[in-house]
């Protein structure tokens, strides 16, 4: 088989992120987010209220904290993913998305507390930090997947280094059958 049978090398790219909002994977993404953020407020409102009440000062501070940072942080998430399914849905256009992500900032929010504050807080607490810390930083590798859709196809950057290789072996050796 010879090279031009395998690599096309005039066609664009597959770009992933065009391809995974109208997918099975981001169905099960939009769900997961939408799941974790019930289940947090869930928590918030019942069980989170009371743990938080019997905690000392310091640790009611940083319960505080911590939980107000988690609300952004899924709130952020499910705009982002509200936002998605609209466009593969077919609800609003691209363009609009565009506009409206000016509104949905992704933005990483750093925490002041402290690692023995952290410690403090109540394990359900810090497992769903720890759940909406995950889903956020791979909801941020799919902005930048869908970033690079809207700035076009990456420019070739001279000729493909496989195929000059390629080239210089049949050179070398004649063609292969």
């Amino acid at each position: 088989m010879r090279e031009p049978d395998v690599i096309k090398l005039d066609v664009d790219p597959v770009r992933f992120g065009e391809s995974f909002v109208g997918s099975e994977a981001f169905t099960a993404l939009f769900q997961e987010g939408m799941e974790l953020v019930e289940e947090t407020a869930a928590y918030l409102d019942g069980e989170g209220r009371d743990e938080s009440r019997l905690l000392q000062r310091e640790a009611g501070v940083a319960y505080a904290s911590e939980s107000m940072r988690l609300t952004t942080r899924l709130m952020q998430i499910a705009s982002w993913l509200l936002l998605q399914r609209a466009v593969a849905e077919g609800e609003i256009t691209p363009e609009q998305a565009r506009a409206e992500k000016a509104r949905v900032r992704l933005n990483s929010t750093e925490t002041t507390t402290t690692l023995v504050e952290y410690e403090t807080l109540p394990e359900r607490l810090r497992e769903l930090i720890g759940l909406a810390t995950r889903l956020h930083a791979r909801i941020l590798h799919l902005e930048r997947l869908l970033t690079e859709l809207e700035e076009g196809p990456p420019q070739p950057q001279g000729q493909n280094p496989v195929a000059a290789q390629i080239g210089l072996l049949e050179r070398a050796f004649g063609p292969v059958e």
